[in-house]
């Protein structure tokens, strides 16, 4: 099965936002793979990194992926950090993937430096900094298109995905 839309990109780049917005315009269902990972651990992805590591909530979230791509034919929304398996990366090839591309700003403003993101409970700025120059190259060889998001508004951004998009 072949998702609409599969959305990837750091913290703060609108991929639920934008991905609720854009399964709306195209008429099809969204899924998030952080939330399937909730769903199957029982709680929230915060706890699964404190309680049973990194790790353990990577094989979760590639297992979601696996099956979010196998299952659904609407707009998908990855985790972050779901890029970073190679598996994964595999398993994206031939799909509509879409990097929503911020600036540490624009990032930094959307996430908030309070919230329990895991990754970015230590110095979150330069953390998220990090992160997102890590992630760029697997995000920018993943992706069919990409749509910086900075200072733009969800409706223009899905507008353009739209028209971006094939079929």
């Amino acid at each position: 099965m072949t998702a609409k839309a599969v959305l990837i990109g750091p913290p703060g780049s609108g991929k639920t936002t934008l991905g609720r917005l854009l399964a709306e315009r195209l008429g099809v269902g969204f899924r998030d793979t952080d939330s399937d990972v909730e769903a199957v651990a029982g709680k929230p992805v915060s706890d699964i990194f404190v309680e049973d590591g990194e790790e353990r909530f990577r094989e979760l979230e590639h297992e979601a992926v696996r099956r979010a791509l196998a299952e659904h034919d609407g707009v998908l929304s990855l985790g972050g950090g779901a890029v970073l398996h190679e598996e994964t990366q595999a398993l994206l090839d031939g799909q509509p993937v879409v990097y929503l591309q911020v600036g540490l700003t624009d990032a930094v403003q959307r996430v908030g430096l309070a919230s329990a993101r895991p990754l970015l409970v230590l110095n979150p700025r330069s953390r998220l900094k990090a992160l997102m120059e890590e992630r760029r190259p697997i995000y920018e060889r993943l992706a069919m298109m990409t749509v910086v998001t900075d200072k733009r508004e969800p409706e223009e951004l899905a507008d353009e995905i739209v028209k971006g998009l094939p079929g």
